[in-house]
């Protein structure tokens, strides 16, 4: 590992500290210009005794901006402490836990993973129009039927046609006549230029797609694409549990890669992360944003930098040995609920490096299915899958007590 190690809580408080002292000081100089303050003193009272102890509440009061991406060019000087560690955590996962080369990737925490899904398909249209001249018309997201539904959010918001590929309904892999025949149609419709989101772990299923497959399909034909992984979910375990897979920057297919830390990493919710191949952010500066020092780039716009701190905070108290055993249990826990569903004859799907396990819907009662909170694969209709994520919480007690019940 280059840069992911284990901090002690007392290194962790000083690290902070010191970048906290780095940002913009409200009380001790003047600044006129800044259209922020602190978190309202007469609703968060900032000399509570216990603050001295929680360097991450701090940093919620001193309410830092990380508006702009830190990794690309100046930003905002108000905040540079703590947008320092932003770019630690962006360097730290691209390299260490993505596999990308020291400094060729740029990123940026976002509200997560749905605006970073959406990130990079602004990005590759822009691209597709800017570089080769491409209409709206002629660029297309291309996905799994399994794929979330921010990818139809970014169609919708970037007015670009979407196409979904179908699956196996019990390996849940994509079904390569089907890809194909999907691209011939496609470019049968006038499409030319394709942004495709590979996923590394389904929401529904925690199915790992082959950006491969995608990449050897497309060079078949006379058009351009991009791939993106969406690995908002499989981003923190499946790079652990399986480190030589080809979703990362490793695979020069990969263009860029969506992190969520509010999943596996247990961070406060609103902390994705975007990260991307260098020389690609640039295609959606937003040069209106004139007032923004390095101008804005990413979707957000202002952002809490206290969920960067969360993350980095996160990263450097397991280190990357903390953080695989706490992934190995999760993963024998899963393993262990896979077996008794096998000696029940419960048909399930689970991807044997995830630790998502769906069952058919058949084999759950609704009462079941409510009393332990089990997720269906639609509230419109009947159900035909239910799944069950192996998350810190739930423990082999808990396990047994369902399985005793199918």
């Amino acid at each position: 590992m280059k840069y992911w190690k284990k901090y002690t809580p007392r290194e962790q408080d000083e690290i902070i500290t010191r970048a906290l002292s780095h940002n913009v000081d409200y009380q001790n100089n003047i600044s006129l210009g800044i259209p922020v303050s602190k978190l309202d003193q007469h609703v968060f009272y900032e000399h509570a005794s216990f603050l001295k102890d929680t360097p991450l509440l701090r940093a919620y009061v001193q309410n830092p901006n990380h508006i702009g991406c830190h990794t690309l060019g100046e930003s905002e000087s108000f905040f540079k402490g703590t947008q320092q560690l932003e770019q630690e955590v962006i360097e730290l996962l691209a390299v260490d836990v993505l596999k990308a080369p020291e400094n060729s990737c740029d990123g940026y925490v976002a509200a997560g993973g749905t605006e970073a899904n959406i990130q990079a398909a602004w990005i590759y249209r822009n691209l597709f129009m800017q570089t080769h001249g491409a209409a709206h018309h002629e660029i297309a997201l291309l996905s799994s039927a399994d794929t979330h539904y921010s990818v139809d959010k970014a169609a919708n918001l970037l007015n670009l046609a979407s196409y979904r590929v179908a699956v196996d309904d019990n390996t849940r892999t994509i079904i390569n006549e089907a890809l194909q025949h999907t691209i011939q149609q496609a470019i049968a419709d006038g499409i030319k230029y394709f942004i495709v989101i590979s996923n590394m772990a389904t929401t529904m299923f925690g199915s790992v797609d082959d950006p491969d497959e995608y990449a050897k399909h497309l060079s078949a034909y006379d058009v351009h694409f991009r791939i993106h992984v969406d690995g908002a979910f499989g981003g923190f375990i499946y790079p652990i549990s399986q480190p030589s897979n080809n979703s990362l920057f490793s695979n020069p297919h990969v263009s860029s890669i969506t992190l969520d830390a509010h999943k596996m990493l247990q961070a406060p919710y609103g902390t994705g992360i975007f990260i991307v191949r260098k020389g690609l952010m640039q295609y959606v500066f937003t040069k209106e944003a004139q007032y923004v020092n390095g101008m804005d780039i990413t979707l957000s716009g202002s952002r809490s930098g206290t969920n960067a701190i969360a993350i980095w905070m996160i990263l450097f108290t397991y280190g990357p040995y903390g953080w695989l055993e706490k992934i190995n249990k999760l993963l024998y826990r899963t393993e262990w609920l896979c077996e008794q569903l096998d000696k029940r004859k419960v048909q399930y799907y689970r991807h044997p490096d995830m630790n998502i396990v769906t069952i058919r819907a058949k084999h759950i009662s609704h009462d079941v299915a409510i009393k332990y909170g089990l997720v269906p694969d639609t509230h419109a209709g009947a159900p035909s899958w239910y799944k069950i994520v192996v998350m810190d919480h739930v423990e082999l007690d808990a396990l047994e007590q369902f399985v005793q019940q199918l």
